[in-house]
């Protein structure tokens, strides 16, 4: 059976999809909140406004999809389909989500919080972190050269174990990469 091919829709309010292949649609104040979004394919979507916290990712594909003040609590985006994988985010919450060995490379995060996210053995090369909050984040084998932590803040990013060549820090936010080395800073 062939999945659904759905072409410059808008979606609002709504709380269940059918399974299908989604190209510059609009999703608007729907509620998805532990859908299973397995084998969907999303392409050059918008969600704004939605809870997909506890979303089911395996095997989605997300292709220039941005999230806007979207709820995005404990999603797993390693599940999705790799191929032309980029995502984008706006105000959201993505506490407790993971993006274990995903090629994030120039991904955007603009004024999200972030905690408890495992950025473990990715690469986030050239992402922005726009005034996000990285409170118990965990970067572990994770490429980060040349991103743009400036205005993010409560990251702890250990130099020695995480690729971090040329990134950016603000003068403010050099304690989070220096707390691994047990010294003080006053």
């Amino acid at each position: 059976m062939e999945k659904p091919y759905i072409v410059d829709q808008k979606f609002e309010k709504e709380s269940t999809l059918a399974m299908g292949e989604y190209e510059h649609c609009v999703f608007k104040n729907c509620l998805f909140e532990s859908a299973d979004f397995q084998q969907f394919q999303f392409i050059d979507c918008v969600f704004e406004s939605c809870n997909l916290s506890l979303v089911k990712l395996s095997g989605a594909s997300l292709q220039k999809v941005h999230f806007k003040d979207c709820k995005m609590q404990g999603l797993r985006f390693e599940a999705c389909n790799p191929f032309l994988f980029e995502v984008s985010f706006d105000t959201c919450v993505l506490n407790l989500s993971s993006f274990y060995q995903i090629k994030g490379k120039k991904t955007k995060f603009a004024g999200c919080s972030l905690h408890e996210v495992d950025f473990t053995e990715s690469d986030f090369s050239e992402a922005i972190f726009d005034d996000c909050d990285l409170a118990g984040a965990l970067f572990d084998q994770t490429n980060v050269s040349k991103a743009d932590f400036r205005s993010a803040f409560n990251y702890l990013i250990h130099p020695s174990i995480n690729q971090i060549k040329k990134a950016r820090f603000s003068q403010d936010g050099l304690a989070g990469l220096l707390q691994g080395f047990d010294i003080s800073i006053t």
